[in-house]
Order: C-alpha cells, then structure tokens, then sequence
C-alpha cells in the first residue's frame, strides 16, 4: 500500500502509532509531503532517530521541505533507483528515501512529479535563536529547469504533483500565522508552482507545509491526517492520534 501524509517535524511517534494501527509492513510506503526534519540537527540527534525509523515496519519517501538539510548535500547519501526515478537513500537507513526535484515517479501506475521546498516564514526567529536554516530552502534556478525539463518530456502525461507548499491559488488562507506580516513573505515558489498548475492537466495535487488538513479538488493539504494515495481514504485522522494520546495520559 501507498499512504501519504504531511509534516511530521522529527516527531514521529504519531507515525509509529499509525503504523501498529494498520499494521504495515516495509513493504508499505508512506509519503510525506516535506518538513520529516529527518536530517535536522546535523548531529548524532539525527542518527539516533534515522536508527528507531529503520525498525519502523514502513518504507518512508519524503519530500524535501523548509526545515530539513537537503540530502545531496548531505556526504552519506548516494542516488538510487526508486519508483522507476532517481531518489537519494542512506546505506544504513535502507527504508528511508528522499525525493530528487524534478524526478518523475510511478507511483501506483501515476506519473508523479516531485517539487520540493518552500520559504521558512520562521526564518527571522531561528536565526535570532541560533536554530538550524539553510539558504537553499526553496527551489534553487536549476532545479526549476530541471522540473521544466521534466514537464516538458512527460507532456500530457503528469498525474499527480508531489510538492512541499502549494501553488499560489490553492494556499489554504486560514491557515495563516496571525503574528506573520505576509507582505514580508517571499511567495516566488508559490508564483512558480501555480504557473504550472495553470498549464498542467493533472489528477491530484498533494502538498503540506501549511499544518492544516483539507482537501478542494484537484488539491489535498495533508498534516497529521494519514490517506492511502490517490483513494481519498482516511486510514488515520487527526481525532485518532488525539484520542490515542489521551488514552496514554
């Protein structure tokens, strides 16, 4: 089975929980659209969750997101093949795989297109904190090109879009931060992904970033809420974590 979710932020016992509640296997994957925040810290923290993820009974492929070191820049990846595309993956985390931008995957017979990255609206506060942010958060010129390249070889034949932040139009409004001036927000990956959506005939859009769930064709922002890929079939919502975490208190 395919499932895809949204930010998980390093926190991931809500995806161990989902996990026991289906019973998955490594033979299942699940998709998260960006901010895994596996590859943080940069330090042995990083290891040290890399380890628990590898006895996780699922195979993860994540999307590149705004609070995460990209993997290729990252000396213990290398590029492998995934999904009939190139992704990076770890020799010592056999179940854990990045998505490459621009990439186009076959994911459940669906051509899917990976676009990673986002503006970190947070920007401000972690380096003020001394926390982690890296300059080459969003879609750098060469990565464009090469998702153009992408879109222009698979003319017509694009399913699905994979990204971390949505196309400009679709960008769930009320779910903005209050305390963030948006006029102070760098929107040029939002301006870029809706001119694709404007000329892209696709069947589905998946995207995070915004911690929110809700789903207006052909979009889905997923964060917590758990779906089997391109079903529309919620296997694990955010009420189930809720009451799991209650039942634990």
């Amino acid at each position: 089975m395919i499932y895809i979710t949204g930010d998980v932020h390093g926190y991931f016992g809500r995806v161990r929980r989902f996990s026991s509640h289906i019973q998955t296997s490594k033979d299942d994957v699940l998709i998260i659209l960006g901010d895994a925040s596996i590859n943080y810290f940069e330090d042995k923290a990083d290891l040290k969750l890399k380890h628990r993820l590898k006895q996780t009974p699922l195979t993860l492929f994540c999307i590149h997101g705004n609070h995460e070191k990209r993997p290729e820049t990252i000396d213990s990846y290398r590029e492998v093949e995934f999904m009939g595309a190139r992704a990076y993956q770890e020799e010592a985390f056999p179940n854990i795989y990045f998505a490459k931008d621009g990439e186009v995957y076959t994911i459940n017979g669906c051509k899917t297109l990976v676009i990673g990255g986002a503006y970190s609206v947070d920007k401000k506060w972690r380096l003020d904190a001394s926390r982690k942010w890296w300059p080459d958060e969003q879609p750098t010129d060469e990565i464009k090109q090469r998702v153009e390249a992408a879109l222009a070889q698979h003319a017509g034949t694009i399913d699905v879009v994979l990204s971390h932040t949505s196309p400009m139009n679709a960008r769930p409004t009320e779910a903005f931060l209050p305390v963030i001036d948006q006029s102070e927000v760098d929107s040029s990956t939002e301006l870029w992904l809706q001119s694709i959506a404007d000329t892209l005939n696709f069947k589905r859009w998946y995207f995070g970033h915004f911690h929110i769930n809700k789903r207006f064709d052909p979009y889905r922002c997923l964060f917590k809420d758990v779906e089997v890929f391109m079903e529309d079939t919620i296997v694990y919502a955010t009420e189930d974590d809720e009451n799991v975490l209650k039942q634990m208190k």
